[in-house]
C-alpha cells in the first residue's frame, strides 16, 4: 500500500509538470512566434483562442479528474472535494466557452467562414459533451434531492464519459495546432520558413502536442488503475457505493 501510494505521488507530480509545461509552451508560441495578446478582432485576439481551450478543455479538466484520487483526501470528507472537482470542472468550461469566443468573434469580424474544418467540427462536439456532462453531474451529484438510484446508475457512465471528453479534448488541441502551424507557415505567401522545413516555431509546436498527448495519457494512467480509486464508505450519507455480489 505504501509503495503504492509513493508511486501514485510521483505519477500525480508528473501530472502537475506536464500541466505547467503544456501552459508555459502554448503562452509562449503564441507571445513569440504569434505576435502576443488583444482582444482586437485581429490576430492577437486569435490568438487567445489555443491558450484558453488547452488551459481549460486539456490541463484544468484534468487535474479535475483526478481530484478524487489523492490518498490524503480518503479520510476527509468528499463533499468538499465533490465541490472542487465541480469547480475546477466550471472554471474549466468558462475557459473553453471563452476560447470559442474568441475565435467566432475574430471570424466573424474578417468575414472568415466558421465550423469547416474537422477541427472545428471535433472542438465544438466536445465543448457541447463537456456542458452536457457537467450539467448531468450536477444534477446527480450535487443536487440533495438527487436519488441515491439515480447517481448509483448514472455514475458508471460519467467516468466513462469523462474519459472520452479528456481524449476529444486532446484530439482538437493537436489538430488545432497542426492546422494553425500549416495556414501560418507558408514560404510562398507570408515569407515564413515552410513547415515542412520544421523551423523553431514549428518544432515547438510539435513539442507542445507530445506534451498534450504524454499528459493526456498519464491522467488517463491515474483515472485507470484501481488501486487509486477513492474507497467508498458507508458513513458517506448520500454518496455512490458500488454494489458488492452479495448486495445485487
Amino acid at each position: 500500500m505504501m509503495r503504492s501510494t509513493v508511486v501514485f505521488y510521483a505519477t500525480h507530480l508528473l501530472c502537475v509538470l506536464l500541466s505547467v509545461v503544456c501552459v508555459v509552451l502554448v503562452v509562449h508560441w503564441n507571445s513569440r512566434y504569434r505576435g502576443g495578446f488583444a482582444w482586437d478582432h485581429q490576430d492577437k485576439q486569435f490568438n487567445w483562442h489555443p491558450v484558453l481551450m488547452v488551459l481549460g478543455l486539456v490541463v484544468l479538466y484534468g487535474n479535475a479528474a483526478v481530484v478524487y484520487r489523492i490518498p490524503l483526501t480518503w479520510g476527509q470528507n468528499k463533499q468538499p472535494w465533490k465541490l472542487l472537482h465541480a469547480g475546477l470542472l466550471l472554471l474549466s468550461l468558462l475557459f473553453a466557452v471563452l476560447g470559442l469566443c474568441a475565435v467566432f468573434d475574430y471570424h466573424n469580424a474578417n468575414n472568415i467562414p466558421n465550423v469547416y474544418s474537422l477541427h472545428s467540427w471535433v472542438g465544438i462536439v466536445t465543448t457541447a459533451l463537456f456542458a452536457g456532462q457537467w450539467a448531468a453531474g450536477f444534477g446527480a451529484f450535487l443536487l440533495p434531492c438527487s436519488p441515491m438510484a439515480l447517481r448509483v446508475f448514472v455514475k458508471p457512465t460519467h467516468v466513462w464519459m469523462g474519459s472520452i471528453i479528456l481524449v476529444l479534448s486532446i484530439v482538437s488541441c493537436i489538430s488545432g495546432i497542426n492546422e494553425k502551424l500549416f495556414f501560418a507557415l507558408k514560404k510562398n505567401t507570408n515569407g515564413t520558413v515552410p513547415y515542412a522545413q520544421l523551423p523553431p516555431e514549428a518544432f515547438l509546436g510539435n513539442s507542445l502536442g507530445v506534451v498534450l498527448v504524454a499528459f493526456g495519457l498519464v491522467v488517463l494512467k491515474i483515472l485507470a488503475n484501481e488501486t487509486w480509486r477513492r474507497p467508498e464508505h458507508r458513513n458517506e450519507a448520500g454518496e455512490y457505493r458500488p454494489l458488492t455480489s452479495d448486495e445485487s
